[in-house]
């Protein structure tokens, strides 16, 4: 078999491509889930009516969406205002001084494990090829599957946050106040677990871990959340 042949037979994928918008919409997801049905089941401990938790969850929603796109649109657009920087920095030092840069790249891949002549040889092939790229890539970590991405970010992290915020609203097809709070609680538990289970699936890891950190995290934000409105609510705020 030539090594051509060797190649197309064994073709890889690799999921480093979607950690942007994996990251930003699985934290919307469960920033979705839990701030929503905590905000939900604060106003519904400090005493309120339906109506006031129904109108406090839609508040939380839409809020809460809207937040996470700005958020994530201004912290991934700040990342790529570094990658530009440094993409113009390196640009800059290839022109002003290639050898030391060639040999710079070269000291990267001896770094690497490769014999010092080889090296060279390596670092000499990728500057006549593309010496940009090249050093964003070895030397900076720079991969275009790594590149950030804002509006891809923006539209994951709101779209998902939606989502996972409308899951509590289950909870008050249940009649009864009390019943209803449970019930919240419960449905968001539920929706936890398989947010954490899908974004374990998707990234291509384990499965019980991820649940179980989103498990206990958002049940510790619920009860803490209740606690406080239960304050508010005896204490007459």
């Amino acid at each position: 078999m030539t090594f051509c042949q060797l190649l197309d037979s064994h073709r890889e994928s690799h999921r480093v491509g979607r950690a942007g918008w994996l990251r930003a919409a699985v934290l919307g997801a469960n920033d979705g889930l839990v701030s929503t049905a905590s905000l939900m089941v604060g106003v519904a401990a400090a005493g309120a009516s339906s109506g006031a938790v129904v109108t406090a969850g839609l508040a939380g929603v839409s809020a809460g969406a809207m937040a996470m796109a700005a958020g994530e649109y201004v912290s991934v657009s700040a990342q790529v205002d570094v990658e530009r920087a440094d993409r113009a920095k390196e640009r800059r030092e290839l022109a002003e001084q290639p050898e030391a840069e060639l040999a710079e790249l070269a000291s990267i891949y001896v770094g690497r494990g490769l014999p010092k002549e080889l090296a060279a040889e390596v670092a000499r092939a990728m500057h006549d090829r593309d010496p940009l790229e090249a050093h964003l890539r070895d030397e900076l970590g720079h991969t275009e599957a790594g590149a950030a991405r804002p509006v891809q970010a923006a539209i994951a992290s709101a779209a998902s946050f939606l989502l996972g915020g409308l899951v509590p609203f289950l909870g008050l097809l249940v009649h009864g106040m009390g019943a209803r709070v449970w019930a919240i609680v419960g449905v968001t538990l539920f929706g936890l677990a398989l947010a954490g289970i899908a974004g374990a699936r998707i990234a291509g890891g384990s499965l019980v871990r991820p649940a179980l950190r989103v498990l206990l995290g958002g049940a510790a934000a619920m009860a803490i959340t209740a606690l406080v409105g239960q304050i508010a609510h005896v204490s007459g705020l």
